[in-house]
């Protein structure tokens, strides 16, 4: 049975050039139109016609659904990835461009040269396997995944992929505890040379990042008069200006580095404007240094950003409102601030100590209130017996004390004892024989009719 033509499906002509006959080609071709009415014409790569018709069939679905299906899609590689992606935030300003290049230099190493379109699931979790046993953590290969899935976003929307793979997350370690006591810094800083101990006295102070925040300090910033040191809108992380008081010991780093810099611009002749400078340059790196400093000092494995931590730390014990700390150390949520929040080993010491002074106050609170009672119980106890004892002489029945209670307190003031007159008999029927005991005949007070 012959086979059915498929419109749009055929094998061109073409002439040979030795013999001049006009012969068919071996490859099926296809020909669609897109979302946009453009027509594309192009080879299926296949000598059987079905699967021509199949991949022909697939990019008009794909059109009738609004995704992309010309020859971009099959064309864009991975290199186009990641120029992409590196395109987005240098045209954005995003101050995380370092770390991202430094992604795409791992992800390079799998999948330079690939198509797009050949990055799947399957070779994903792959590299997520590769990079486990290169030791990497798990924080560090989501940043590098997390790359990947905007950089393929990025291509979707500008229609150089069709889909964007399904990229799971790994579970993340929780967040890293690293403190730098006093001791431990002022030992850190016999280490360091002279040009990078303000800055770190600065970071330690305000829990300012020293790349972006501190390094990056001009003494515009600076307002001694006024008492501020002060991030620009658009400097920060989060893009929010921010302003930390200069308490004294700020002040202090501050005014020393100040006569530092005045020295050295008389001996070099030029005006510097960095608050922190290397013999007059901006300080870039200090990675080295501090490695070798930290390893000297006894303390390896703590990294710069422990000082921000350290000061928000600093803040908590201080008693400083969250609201007011989340300010000065720029946390724009109160999430991430608690990530920095940790309370450690001596805070807990202090909240002992403070749990303990309240039990104190509340056992010796309730002591002297049992004592008073006590006293006022056996008052109380002594005045009934007296009034009990009065009444049954009589021969009446004692009044109840629930009931008397209650009377008394709708009153705004007790009326006196004096005031009212107890008369020792009963009311009697009119026969007199019968006695209505418990009711008591109480006259009027004094000097009333």
């Amino acid at each position: 049975m012959p086979k059915v033509r498929e419109p749009g499906v055929y094998r061109p002509r073409f002439r040979d050039k030795v013999t001049g006959e006009w012969k068919k080609s071996a490859i099926w071709w296809i020909n669609w139109t897109d979302a946009r009415g453009v027509r594309h014409r192009e080879s299926s790569g296949s000598e059987q016609q079905e699967e021509a018709v199949r991949i022909r069939r697939a990019k008009l679905h794909a059109v009738d659904h609004g995704r992309p299906a010309g020859s971009d899609v099959q064309r864009t590689s991975f290199e186009d990835l990641a120029r992409l992606i590196e395109t987005d935030y240098t045209t954005n300003g995003k101050r995380s461009l370092r770390r991202l290049r430094g992604s795409i230099v791992h992800l390079s190493r799998a999948f330079k040269g690939m198509p797009a379109v050949k990055i799947d699931e399957e070779r994903i979790d792959r590299y997520v396997a590769e990079r486990k046993v290169q030791e990497a953590t798990n924080g560090t290969i989501n940043r590098e995944l997390t790359t990947l899935k905007r950089a393929f976003r990025l291509a979707k929307k500008l229609k150089r992929v069709a889909a964007v793979p399904e990229i799971g997350m790994l579970a993340e370690a929780t967040p890293r505890q690293g403190f730098v006591e006093q001791a431990d810094f002022s030992r850190l800083l016999s280490h360091l040379s002279a040009d990078l101990r303000a800055p770190l006295e600065a970071a330690y102070i305000t829990g300012w990042r020293l790349a972006s925040e501190i390094f990056t300090r001009r003494w515009k910033h600076v307002d001694f008069k006024a008492g501020w040191l002060r991030l620009e809108p658009g400097e920060t992380k989060n893009g929010d200006g921010r302003m930390f008081p200069l308490i004294p010991e700020l002040r202090a780093v501050l005014e020393r580095q100040r006569d530092l810099t005045e020295a050295l611009q008389r001996k070099q002749g030029r005006i510097i404007p960095w608050i922190f400078h290397r013999r007059g340059e901006p300080i870039r790196k200090i990675q080295k240094d501090w490695d070798k400093a930290t390893d000297a000092a006894g303390l390896k494995g703590r990294i710069p950003h422990d000082l921000r931590r350290t000061a928000v730390r600093n803040l908590e014990r201080a008693g400083v409102p969250r609201s007011a700390a989340m300010k000065l150390v720029g946390h724009k949520t109160e999430s991430i601030y608690r990530r920095y929040a940790i309370t450690d080993e001596a805070m807990l010491q202090e909240a002992g100590v403070k749990l303990s002074a309240f039990h104190r106050n509340s056992y010796v609170k309730v002591a002297s209130k049992s004592e008073g009672s006590e006293a006022a119980a056996k008052s109380a106890e002594g005045s009934a017996d007296e009034e009990v004892e009065l009444e049954a002489a009589s021969g009446l029945e004692p009044e109840s004390r629930g009931f008397a209670d209650l009377r008394l307190n709708h009153l705004a003031t007790p009326p006196r004892e004096s005031q009212y007159r107890r008369r020792p008999q009963v009311d009697q029927d009119p026969t007199g024989t019968r006695l209505f005991p418990g009711r008591v005949a109480v006259d009027e007070p004094p000097g009333r009719s």
